[in-house]
């Protein structure tokens, strides 16, 4: 525990009310202070790499983060590392719109690696179509809207890239989420913490489960690390 020196942080769910994009202002004074204290504090979310860069601008926290579920990387306003292949994405969304109906894509900040889609159709169906096409592409779903991401690009591939870049190991950094889209980051770090409202399949996934929703549980998240830390005992 000790060891922490980096928390990964979800967005939607995570520090946000009810799913609409307002973010908890308590959540963000305890993600600055986290960076007041010398640790840095990494926002990976399947909004894009820019709503999350400026998120960490203007919530004062690291200015680093992994938008579209890994698929970009971003240091800079203008350094971005793409992880991923939208033209592939693109041609997957093509042939959903021919295989089922009401397929639409989202409106949402544009996207350099993946494709973003309204929840209006069965994720199943969508993605027994892509498999069966051959494409080597995924539907994933958020609790946002639903994304077509490569096969091998999630959360968990961007952040362990992150990772080696800033030479983190698995034992330094925490994750901190609540949808699906969060486990593969769970997979990369050793500790990794949830909520008791996210779905039961994440919660089977996290090293520890906390208390609240809507931004109070990230809150109750931070003070469960303290809190193992001033008893020196290891999550």
């Amino acid at each position: 525990m000790n060891r922490i020196k980096c928390f990964a942080v979800d967005i939607d769910g995570t520090i946000t009310l009810n799913g609409n994009g307002m973010v908890n202002l308590n959540a963000i004074s305890k993600l600055r202070y986290l960076v007041k204290l010398g640790y840095q504090v990494i926002y990976v979310t399947g909004r894009s790499s820019i709503e999350a860069f400026a998120l960490a601008v203007f919530g004062g926290t690291t200015h680093t983060a992994i938008g579209e579920n890994g698929g970009v990387i971003i240091t800079a306003p203008n350094d971005f590392r793409i992880l991923a292949d939208k033209e592939k994405c693109l041609q997957g969304y093509d042939l959903l719109r021919k295989e089922i109906k009401h397929v639409s894509q989202k409106s949402v900040f544009p996207r350099m690696s993946e494709v973003v889609l309204e929840r209006t159709f069965d994720l199943a169906h969508g993605n027994q179509v892509l498999m069966d096409s051959g494409h080597k592409l995924i539907l994933v779903d958020s609790n946002y809207a639903y994304h077509i991401n490569e096969i091998g690009v999630n959360k968990g591939t961007g952040l362990e890239t992150l990772m080696k870049y800033l030479q983190f190991s698995k034992e330094e950094v925490i994750a901190i989420g609540d949808s699906i889209t969060d486990i593969p980051m769970f997979n990369k770090t050793k500790y990794s913490i949830t909520f008791e409202s996210s779905d039961e399949t994440v919660r089977n996934k996290a090293t520890h489960i906390v208390k609240g929703g809507n931004g109070e549980g990230l809150i109750n998240a931070i003070d469960l690390v303290f809190e193992q830390k001033a008893s020196s005992e290891i999550i």
